[in-house]
Parts: structure tokens; sequence; C-alpha cells
């Protein structure tokens, strides 16, 4: 059983003991650390208002009262969401005029997971700084209570489902008009979050005939929720029985986006980022993206086919977003099927990008492995090699810079090296002594002989 603080919220496992899982005292604990920074940060306000939600998780619920009470208990106006999903609580923050938003879920974790993702004001992840001030107020517990007369309040606000879906279909690039004459037929897999949920309704607006796999939110994820290959057998099954236009997969809070081909082959999580830009940068004639350095060369040269330019960011959405904003960036995202699109808002999320993948579909008139086959074609290795607590890791990521000084390196995260026609990104571990090591070549054997020379390369190092 885990319990993980990090800049970006606290996650963990149900049950246990306090401060070793997320514990009951533990959701509290946190969530009233965040209620002090946000009172912190609007010391003129008379009001405070926090937006939460939270997917469908077995622990859901009780997670939600004891965060949404512990809120008020500061003095803080609750807006409750209920089941709902991570990029529709970052529309409902600004909407709502909140000075923040909390949302509970853990994402493409088992089910025994839980978490608090916190967001500012813009309905954005906080950033470094200010998740380590959240983790100082809740290690000196330096919060205070409101008195019954200053207590907040707490409303529930179920209409976040036809408002997200209202702000995805008045996007200007969003060809509902399109979408509808082509009459596709998708399968869904909603892992039995809130994605079962959101995703059909977004559909059904589309005209677009929807067969549901395992969307029914009740949190008894039926497979890995993580959406993988080796996870999706059954939508990729059911795609070819239906004979589908093509599958969509999303994971348990909805800002993952995966598509399954007519065949019932991947289209690829990676790939999903690089349709929806090849559709934005082409309508738009041309603009910039980012994405982050573990993200598929793929994008770079879709990017420059349009005249753009790419830049790469550190790992992690904060980073991603504030690349995107330093370069202008039309789209950008990760390539976990995180899409972010600025038009819509600053975070990843998958109503969006299965309307502007929809609408690229319906401009190409081809089919989903066609337009998957039109791409560059890379193949990916995820590896990593396991040391010694005393073993000096920032040495040997130095070391391999230097090694390769002579071709492109970039070290804002880590250490990346790209080849001619292949990279490697090496990137060390904050809570154990790993070096995980990502590579991308041209073919799979190229990608995968890549990663064991560097591994071997590495072991030479420490020797």
């Amino acid at each position: 059983m885990t319990l993980i603080k990090s800049i970006s919220g606290i996650r963990g496992t149900i049950g246990g003991a306090t401060g070793d899982n997320l514990t009951p005292i533990d959701a509290v604990k946190f969530a009233s650390a965040y209620g002090a920074f946000i009172k912190k940060r609007n010391p003129e306000a008379k009001k405070i208002k926090v937006v939460l939600g939270r997917d469908a998780r077995i622990s859901g619920k009780m997670i939600s009262n004891l965060v949404a009470n512990t809120l008020v208990g500061l003095g803080i106006d609750v807006v409750d969401l209920g089941l709902s999903t991570t990029p529709t609580v970052e529309v409902a923050v600004p909407l709502e005029k909140a000075e923040g938003g909390i949302i509970l879920t853990a994402s493409h974790n088992p089910k025994q997971w839980n978490a608090l993702k916190l967001l500012n004001e813009k309905g954005e992840f906080l950033n470094g700084a200010d998740g380590e001030e959240i983790l100082k107020l809740a290690e000196s517990e330096d919060f205070s209570f409101a008195e019954v007369d200053d207590l907040g309040s707490y409303r529930k606000n179920k209409k976040y489902l036809k408002k997200h879906i209202k702000e995805v279909l008045k996007l200007d690039l969003v060809d509902v008009k399109a979408i509808k004459k082509a009459k596709f037929k998708v399968v869904v897999d909603g892992v039995n979050s809130t994605g079962g949920v959101f995703i059909p309704a977004l559909l059904k607006e589309l005209g677009v005939k929807c067969v549901e796999l395992y969307c029914e939110p009740n949190g008894e994820f039926p497979h890995n929720p993580e959406p993988l290959k080796e996870h999706l057998t059954d939508i990729s099954k059911l795609v070819v029985k239906k004979k589908a236009d093509l599958g969509i997969v999303v994971d348990p809070d909805v800002d993952r986006l995966a598509l399954i081909s007519e065949d019932g082959s991947m289209f690829g999580e990676e790939y999903t980022l690089v349709a929806c830009a090849d559709y934005v940068l082409g309508r738009l004639g041309g603009g910039n993206t980012v994405s982050n350095l573990s993200s598929s060369r793929a994008l770079r040269d879709v990017t420059e086919k349009h005249g753009g330019t790419y830049t790469a960011s550190a790992v992690g959405e904060v980073n991603v977003v504030q690349m995107m904003k330093d370069t202008d960036t039309v789209i950008g995202g990760e390539g976990n099927g995180g899409i972010i699109y600025p038009d819509s808002h600053y975070g990843r999320d998958s109503l969006v990008g299965v309307a502007l993948f929809l609408s690229h579909l319906a401009h190409k008139k081809m089919s989903c492995k066609e337009l998957r086959d039109s791409y560059p074609s890379y193949f990916m290795s995820k590896n990593k090699i396991q040391l010694t607590p005393q073993i000096d890791v920032d040495n040997i990521l130095e070391t391999m810079a230097d090694k390769y000084k002579a071709e492109d390196v970039n070290t804002i995260d880590g250490v990346k090296i790209d080849f001619a026609d292949e990279w490697v990104h090496l990137r060390k571990s904050n809570t154990e002594p790993i070096i995980r090591i990502y590579t991308e070549a041209t073919s799979q054997e190229k990608a995968d002989s890549l990663a064991e020379r560097v591994i071997e390369e590495i072991k030479e190092i420490i020797k």
C-alpha cells in the first residue's frame, strides 16, 4: 500500500495506516492545506469558491464528502460537479469564476487508488512552487478553520456534462456538419468510469452512432485502466465485429485518448495528438506545436510539413502547458493521448480530442487505418535500469550527455539525445534509484537495439 505526496497532489491506495496510505485523515489534511493555500492567495476575497469533481472510483464518494466538508469548514464555498472528468472540472473553474478546483481521480491507476489533483483559478494544474507550498502547509498543519457564522456553502451542479459538450461544439475547427454527414459508427470503451457517460453524450450531439462497451460508471474497471494495446483486446474485437469506423478508449478521468482503427489495430496513443495536430495545422495554414521530450518525433514531422515549429518540453502537463504559452502554440499535448487545445483550455481533454479527430477523419474521407498509414511510422521501446542507492545518477546522465555532445542533446529533463533517425531519452526517478530509458526509431528492432546499447553503456559507466 502506498501514499505519494508530490507537487501535483497526493495519490495513494485506499485504507491502511495514516501517512502510509490515502486514509480519510490524509484526505482531510491535504484538502485543508489546499484550502489554506487558496485563502492565502486571495486575502481580499469575501468568499472563496472551489469546484470539485470525481471519476467513478468506488472510493470517490467517500473521499469527495471528506474533501467537500473540509473546504466548507475552512469557510470555502464548494461547487460539486459529482461524477465528472478532469477536463470538465478544468472548464468549470473559470466558468464558475472560482478560485480553484480539485479533481478526485487516480487517472490510469487501478481501482484501489485515488488522488487529489489540484487546480488554480484558471482551471490549470498548479506549478511546482505552488505545489511545494501546499506540501509544506500539510506538513506543518498551518491552517485554521472558520467559526460557525463563517462556514462555507455547498451546492451540487450537474449541468456541466452539457456545458462542457457545448464548449466543445462551439470551437471553430469542430465541424459538426461534416461529422454528421460522415455517419460514423464508433465503439466506446469507458472503462466503467465517467468517460462512459461523457463520450457517448458528445457523440450523440455529433450525430455519431455509438456502441457502448464498459460504459457503466460503477468504478469496477473491467481491465487495467491504462489505455495500452495489451489492455484493449475486447474493444479491438468488437470494432471488427460491429463493422465500426473506429474505437474510442479513454482512461478513468478522460484526459487520455486512444483510438482503434476499423481493422482492430491500434491507431496508437502517440498518434492521437499527431492526427489532431495535422488537422488543426492544416486548417490554420500552419502554427507551432509542443509535446514532451518522451513523445514521438512524428509530431515534429507533421508540424514542419505545415511550416510550423515544434518544441519539446520537460515531461509533465504543467511543463507542456508553460512551453505552449511561451511559444504561442496552437495545439500540443503528450504522447499518452493527451490533447491540449488552447482555443478550448490549457488541459488534456479527450472530448476536444474526439471532436477534432472526427472532424479530421470526415474531411479526409478515408478510413481510420488509411489515415494512420499516412503518417511517418516510428516505434518506441520503454525500459528502465535499476541501480543501487549509492550510485550517483546525475553523474551517469552528465557522462552520457558528454559522450554524445556531438549530437543534438537536450538536458532540460534528464538527457535526450537526438540522432538522425532515432532518439533516446534518459530520465531519473525522483522516488527510487532508477533510470528510465525511452527510445524511438523507424522500426521496433532499431528502437530495442538502441535501448540495449544505451543500457550497456550505462553499465560500463557504473563499473
